[in-house]
């Protein structure tokens, strides 16, 4: 019997980062992976994300590798850290996760995608810092909403929930699940394939394998490996960000901030029409 495929692609998120079993990354798509099919029938479960990955990543490297392996299940999680670059641009988001959908179903497989909570509002940044964040990861979402529908896939509604407010589903960082979390999304993507019948292992558990980490060993890894992330991303984001504050606190001022708003609108409504407009994906049957 020809084992079932499952490639898993993205970021921190979909490498597992928050859940560790021993000294590697475990997560969702993994425990997922465990309840796709009976237990006496195979499953290839292939990880190719990579922490700090952008949708530039997914498209040039991940979606080759994914491609060779000719999954018949392919998850794509990927925009958060578009959103924390200075080279943010939902357009270039928009064409990329257009091509990398468009592939991964041309061949065949059944494509996995989520709309995830904004990093501003999950790290507790200050109003002025998180808006411009907030209002970035809405735009990723809403391209993602329409071209999940375009590509007829598997769509997660992630970014909102009780979830997401629960504090006991993150890690110390407050920006990767927990293992419950990672557990609560592997229990939500079983339950959609389960209704079409992609789906026919056990439920993935809700409750954790292991003891929540203690508060002493949440902020050695904050000391540590937290540290160097959020300095990884400060360096390049933090000028930029400062500058979309200014920019946020003057509207504010003026009582123009709709305007903010309606431009980020504007500007994925027009990302998706370019594609439509250069017909260089069609949309699904």
């Amino acid at each position: 019997m020809r084992p079932l495929r499952f490639a898993a692609l993205g970021d921190s998120l979909t490498e597992g980062v928050g859940d560790p079993v021993g000294e590697k990354w475990r997560g969702w798509a993994a425990l997922l992976a465990a309840g796709l099919t009976p237990p006496d029938a195979p499953v290839e479960f292939v990880n190719h994300a990579v922490s700090g990955a952008q949708s530039r990543d997914v498209l040039e490297r991940q979606t080759p590798a994914a491609l060779a392996g000719r999954p018949d299940i392919a998850s794509v999680v990927i925009g958060v850290n578009d959103t924390l670059r200075c080279t943010f641009d939902i357009r270039a988001v928009a064409a990329r996760l257009d091509e990398v959908y468009a592939a991964l179903t041309a061949q065949g497989a059944v494509l996995l995608t989520a709309c995830l909570p904004d990093p501003g509002a999950m790290l507790g940044l200050p109003g002025a810092l998180a808006r411009p964040l907030a209002r970035r990861q809405r735009a990723v979402n809403a391209v993602v909403h329409a071209l999940s529908e375009r590509y007829g896939a598997v769509h997660l509604h992630a970014a909102a929930g009780e979830w997401v407010a629960d504090r006991a589903m993150w890690s110390a960082d407050r920006l990767h699940p927990g293992e419950r979390g990672h557990r609560q999304l592997a229990l939500h993507f079983h339950a959609l394939l389960a209704r079409t019948g992609l789906a026919t292992g056990p439920v993935p558990s809700p409750e954790p394998d292991f003891p929540e980490p203690t508060r002493a060993a949440s902020l050695r890894w904050l000391a540590t490996a937290g540290t160097g992330w959020v300095a990884r991303r400060c360096t390049d984001l933090l000028p930029q960000l400062l500058t979309l504050a200014a920019s946020e606190v003057r509207h504010r001022a003026r009582g123009t901030s709709a305007r903010l708003d309606l431009g980020a609108s504007h500007a994925v409504a027009s990302a998706l029409a370019a594609l439509t407009a250069t017909g260089e994906r069609p949309d699904a049957a």
